[in-house]
């Protein structure tokens, strides 16, 4: 996985501009789009989803009420049997005893209940079983108990409050449904109630179910406790479509049915197909109405339409992403030219300028304005390549006025050293010191090999301009640097403090005057060096120091010079801003009468300070 992405990484690298644009707009254009498409297909099926369920919970609870109608109806039917009292006693008496009460019974009794049965055309049949041993046989309505199987089941009718239905009857019961009820009379002597049966059939009691052959909903009434015992029309789409796994659906879903009848739809999987039931439980069947349909079958049609969409949407892209091929090819042939151009330059043919094809009054595109700027660029190194030279001839001939000026300063250091000499002969060892000095000061400043020097070796030029100092004003001019061994080898800015002690020798020392000067450093945040020039002179002026502030902090342009040899305070500082920045520079504090300090801000690197 490591080297694929590896190598990925590389193929995309090395891919030209024009293949990594069109490739980041097609995916910026092909990902929404599908994103946009998908969503929208989710979105829909989850809409068709919930009108199926709106639509199949509807259609349950229709059927439920049908159900319920066609119960109410059998129900009254057994009661209006059951208010004919003349029947009903005269099947619990002593039929034997008179044949005359038979004839009568059957013209007038037994007449009347078949015209209650004709009556409700959904019964199919009504029969009494009586446990009465002089009962006669002789009507298809009226039977004895002995031929009613099971036998005990009155006791299981009494503990169910003495009606029951049975969606399958319990005799020659596979295509009706029967309802039961107990039949006792006041005063009865038998052991064993009579037991009244109405049957209809399952295509009239389930009619509306039976004759649906298709739709999104397969119905089914199953029993509530056994799972094979189920009504529904075996010519449906449904029972083609699910073939031998019809059982296995049935019972998955019989499973998970529940008296309590739950909000959402009943989900099963079997094999790959997923299904969705509804149902309501009616308690009086004890038995379940369930509609099922199949996740496919409801998405069919839509998926159909939504394929179509893809594609629309699929075609639309790829047109989009070949214009877009056919422009980037295009813009990006323009930047090939700017690119061989810039492959002449680099084998150093300052002349390959790219034709833009542009007016004096056209400006172009972005595209345009790079190569106009890359030709103004080329133009601009040929004048800067000239300009080197140019410069290069004029240090070549300072390098030779420098040569010049190194062999008149042998002259003066020779002359110097004569003088020294003839004072030493002489003895006035005051004027062959200070004659050291003033040669250690010449040599100091006329000879810059580099730009910067150690610490050390600043110092000890100021200390030789101070010795020449005292000698040439007879003052006494006290110079004290206590600094660590390891700060000494800092290598500093050449002449950066001489300007700096200059100036507080003439203007804290008057000529013939004293005045200790204290040199001490520190580091600060240990990212600054600071090195802190201070004497106990006269101060300064406040509103000279202002002036002096103003400057510093570029708050002002009047120059300010203060020292003799011209290289003032303001040039010091400007300097070291030019060269380490703004946090670098010169940094005075005084108090009129008491002291004034000059701090040096530089870099502190801990290896190397730089120079100018």
């Amino acid at each position: 996985m490591k080297f694929l992405l590896t190598r990925m990484r590389k193929l995309y690298r090395n891919s030209r501009i024009s293949q990594k644009f069109f490739m980041a707009f097609s995916l910026t254009i092909a990902i929404p789009a599908v994103l946009v498409s998908f969503l929208f297909i989710r979105t829909q099926e989850t809409q068709l989803y919930k009108d199926a369920m709106a639509s199949g919970s509807s259609h349950v609870s229709r059927l439920n009420e049908q159900l319920r109608s066609r119960m109410d109806m059998i129900e009254n039917a057994s009661s209006t049997a059951l208010t004919q009292k003349a029947f009903v006693d005269f099947i619990h008496s002593n039929m034997r005893s008179d044949g005359l009460r038979l004839v009568k019974f059957r013209q007038n009794q037994y007449e009347q209940m078949h015209n209650i049965i004709q009556s409700h055309e959904m019964i199919s049949q009504l029969s009494f079983y009586v446990d009465n041993p002089n009962l006669h046989e002789i009507w298809p309505e009226i039977y004895h108990y002995d031929n009613f199987y099971p036998q005990d089941y009155w006791v299981t009718l009494r503990d169910e409050g003495g009606t029951a239905y049975r969606i399958f009857a319990l005799q020659d019961g596979e295509h009706t449904l029967s309802y039961y009820r107990l039949v006792r009379l006041q005063g009865q002597q038998q052991k064993r109630p009579s037991i009244m049966e109405i049957r209809v059939e399952h295509s009239t009691f389930f009619k509306d179910m039976l004759e649906e052959t298709g739709g999104n909903f397969f119905s089914v009434v199953m029993d509530g406790k056994d799972p094979a015992r189920t009504v529904y029309n075996s010519q449906h789409e449904f029972t083609g479509n699910a073939g031998e796994e019809l059982g296995d659906i049935l019972g998955s879903i019989h499973r998970q049915l529940d008296v309590l009848e739950q909000d959402d739809p009943v989900k099963v999987k079997v094999g790959d197909h997923t299904y969705y039931a509804l149902y309501k439980y009616i308690a009086p069947l004890d038995a379940y109405v369930v509609d099922i349909a199949s996740h496919q079958a409801l998405m069919k049609g839509p998926r159909n339409w939504y394929a179509l969409v893809v594609a629309i949407t699929l075609s639309v892209l790829l047109l989009i992403m070949l214009f877009v091929s056919h422009t980037t090819r295009r813009m990006f042939r323009r930047l090939e030219s700017i690119l061989v151009s810039m492959r002449k330059v680099r084998r150093g043919q300052l002349d390959a300028k790219i034709d833009t094809g542009l007016d004096d009054k056209e400006s172009g595109d972005e595209i345009d304005e790079v190569a106009v700027s890359y030709n103004n660029m080329l133009d601009e190194i040929k004048r800067l390549m000239t300009q080197v030279v140019d410069k290069q001839l004029i240090a070549k001939n300072a390098q030779l006025h420098s040569l010049h000026s190194q062999i008149n300063s042998h002259f003066l250091y020779n002359a110097l050293e004569s003088i020294r000499m003839q004072a030493e002969v002489q003895r006035q060892p005051a004027i062959a010191d200070a004659l050291v000095s003033l040669g250690s000061l010449l040599r100091y400043s006329m000879q810059w090999r580099s730009d910067t020097v150690a610490l050390s070796e600043e110092l000890a030029n100021i200390q030789s301009y101070i010795q020449f100092i005292n000698f040439m004003e007879g003052g006494s001019i006290e110079l004290t640097a206590d600094l660590p061994p390891e700060v000494l080898r800092y290598t500093i800015p050449k002449m950066c403090m001489q300007p700096i002690v200059e100036n507080a020798v003439h203007h804290a020392a008057p000529r013939g005057g004293s005045v200790r000067i204290g040199i001490t450093v520190s580091v600060e945040n240990d990212s600054r060096l600071l090195i802190n020039i201070r004497d106990d002179g006269a101060g300064v002026d406040p509103q000279m120091l202002d002036s002096l502030q103003a400057v510093l902090q570029g708050d002002s342009d009047t120059p300010i010079v203060t020292s003799k040899n011209g290289l003032g305070l303001e040039n010091v500082h400007k300097r070291l801003q030019l060269h380490y920045g703004k946090g670098c520079g010169l940094w005075i504090e005084s108090v009129q009468g008491a002291y004034t300090c000059v701090t040096i801000r530089l870099p502190w690197e801990n290896v190397n300070l730089g120079g100018w």
